[in-house]
């Protein structure tokens, strides 16, 4: 099966594209709600919570990682391939890089994310490796996710902020946008309507997804011992709220399954 996992439930976005393009395969998902947000962690807690909840994932069957959190995308992948050499891991920091050099014509590209991942230079660090006419311009926008998660999504309130974020970057002649959060595609329409149609948003859950998708198609070998259908959702922390949360991430209505840390850890 997929392994799919989060600081919290930002990453169902990427579950919602996988199951899009990735049909017949059954997915796992762990959303670690008792200790997000990683975006305020260190880098080396936030590595060790990756580590984790990877191996948490593979012990449940997991062939392939997506590691659907840009705080742990920008900070712990090195240490996840070397510490996992045998699996295919998928982030979503270098295929929204990808997508927005495809898109963009001015070389000015602006980037929204946490601090940590804004903090991390990491899309600094690609851009600079793939084009060094690029002209990157980033603006942390923390108040985003927790808007989200409230359900705040049409609150004059959020408008006002996502407008208040963007500003910057639109002075700076941006053609295109990276959206640097999972969370971020639950207000794409409203990110769009804020930044104007002159600027192409880069959705890092659709770019992933689609990676992943090639991947299984070009490799048979993976292909053949990936478990069909089906969708688990587990969480470190289980509240009522979480699956309201849940279900307006995904679309529907899902079952989630409490696995405490301790439990995950020592699985």
């Amino acid at each position: 099966m997929i392994g799919v996992f989060d600081s919290g439930l930002g990453g169902l976005t990427v579950v919602k594209e996988l199951l899009l393009k990735v049909k017949g395969y059954k997915i796992v998902y762990f959303g670690d709600t008792a200790r997000t947000p990683y975006g305020t962690k260190s880098p080396e807690t936030v590595t060790r919570y990756a580590v984790e909840n990877t191996r948490f994932l593979l012990k449940l069957g997991a062939k392939i990682i997506v590691v659907a959190c840009h705080t742990a995308s920008s900070t712990a992948m090195p240490v996840l391939k070397q510490t996992f050499p045998e699996i295919p891991f998928f982030e979503v920091v270098t295929p929204s890089m990808e997508k927005a050099l495809r898109l963009t014509k001015s070389k000015k590209i602006g980037l929204i994310g946490t601090r940590t991942t804004v903090e991390s230079r990491v899309y600094d660090r690609l851009f600079a490796e793939k084009d060094p006419e690029i002209k990157l311009y980033s603006n942390p926008a923390p108040l985003l996710v927790p808007l989200i998660e409230e359900g705040w999504l049409k609150k004059p309130e959020t408008r006002r902020i996502v407008k208040k974020y963007l500003i910057p970057l639109k002075m700076r002649g941006i053609d295109t946008l990276i959206l640097g959060c999972t969370h971020y595609p639950i207000i794409k329409k409203l990110i769009q309507e804020k930044a104007g149609k002159r600027i192409k948003l880069v959705d890092p859950s659709e770019e992933v997804a689609s990676n992943v998708a090639n991947f299984i198609e070009e490799h048979p070998e993976v292909k053949t011992t990936l478990e069909t259908n089906g969708l688990e959702i587990f969480v470190s922390d289980l509240t009522a709220y979480f699956g309201k949360i849940a279900e307006m991430f995904l679309g529907r209505k899902v079952e989630l399954k409490k696995v405490s840390i301790e439990e995950m850890v020592n699985f």
